[in-house]
């Protein structure tokens, strides 16, 4: 129940449980279907990635405030209260099950056979470091090969971070 100090949206928490997260997709999930709008048409409404218009859909990305009303107006569907929802930084995490899906299960191939390799390239050209995934972009694309045949495009646009010589006098956390 809200008090006077706080707003009946300021009580709706994002869900903690799978059960509750499912579900909570479920709705998401329904509304886009309601809306009769694909990821892709979604995003450019918005001016997102579609990539990251899924993570939305699916709790993986909290939703600004600044943007709801853009989310709200591309997909009307949408209840004010999973909007609210949707603005709290969500229990990001990865299901083990999704790894049985084919697709999934072929993405996670790809990266561990070529993890290595993109290693590699990676240190050649920057240094020892990483790509983050959380300064990140990635975008889903659909190109015809030279065959004619359709071909999925990803691309990962991470800021690369390098790692660090950690120097004592540089260790702000140090005791004196």
């Amino acid at each position: 129940m809200a008090t006077a100090h706080t707003s009946p949206q300021a009580q709706l928490l994002p869900p903690r449980t799978r059960d509750q997260k499912v579900a909570f997709v479920d709705q998401l999930l329904a509304a886009k279907a309601a809306s009769g709008k694909s990821f892709d048409d979604i995003a450019a409404e918005c001016g997102w990635t579609n990539a990251y218009t899924a993570q939305l859909f699916f709790n993986q990305a909290q939703l600004k405030p600044g943007s709801a009303g853009k989310l709200k107006k591309a997909v009307p569907q949408l209840s004010d209260e999973a909007i609210a929802v949707m603005q709290h930084a969500p229990m990001r995490g990865w299901d083990p099950e999704l790894a049985q899906e084919p697709h999934v299960y072929r993405m996670l191939e790809a990266v561990h056979h070529y993890g290595e390799a993109l290693k590699a390239i990676i240190n050649e050209q920057f240094g020892d470091g990483i790509m983050s995934a959380i300064d990140f972009y990635c975008t889903v694309d659909k190109i015809k090969g030279k065959h004619g045949e359709d071909r999925a495009v990803i691309t990962f646009n991470g800021k690369f971070l390098p790692h660090v010589e950690q120097h004592t006098e540089d260790n702000t956390a140090a005791r004196k």
